[in-house]
């Protein structure tokens, strides 16, 4: 992994529980410290601050770089999967080719997300959270 990445900070929906899996499936990849996660419910998310509204954030994923350059759609995945030293998937979601179904799934995530998140979302948070402790405990 390249030393001369950004920290990326991501904004995510801390209500949902399949974005609640991926941060923490990122986070136990953020050996590099390039990562960092705010959930835009939070008082530490301040809209005003960003330039994002708590609306635009929920309809596209956002990220901000450590010199406050923000970054949104599908762009920030293959960028957040850098930073938690995943070059495959980084490399993957990179591909012209994957831009737009993933920009498109997405759109359909984000305004669907907490109906898929209650199909979903505990069984990969839980599977992510087993995975976490187990990484721990070896780790």
């Amino acid at each position: 992994m390249s030393n001369d990445l950004q920290k990326l900070t991501l904004f995510y929906d801390g209500a949902c529980p399949l974005c609640q899996a991926e941060i923490l499936f990122l986070s136990g990849r953020n050996q590099a410290g390039l990562l960092d996660f705010i959930d835009i419910n939070s008082d530490r998310y301040d809209p005003a601050k960003v330039g994002v509204s708590c609306e635009q954030a929920l309809a596209a994923m956002y990220g901000q770089y450590a010199d406050g350059k923000l970054i949104h759609g599908a762009v920030v995945f293959p960028e957040a999967y850098r930073r938690a030293n995943l070059p495959f998937l980084a490399w993957l979601f990179s591909r012209k080719v994957v831009q737009l179904p993933l920009r498109l799934g997405y759109q359909f995530f984000a305004k669907n997300r907490h109906a898929i998140s209650r199909v979903l979302g505990p069984g990969a948070l839980r599977l992510v959270q087993a995975i976490h402790k187990i990484k721990n405990k070896v780790g």
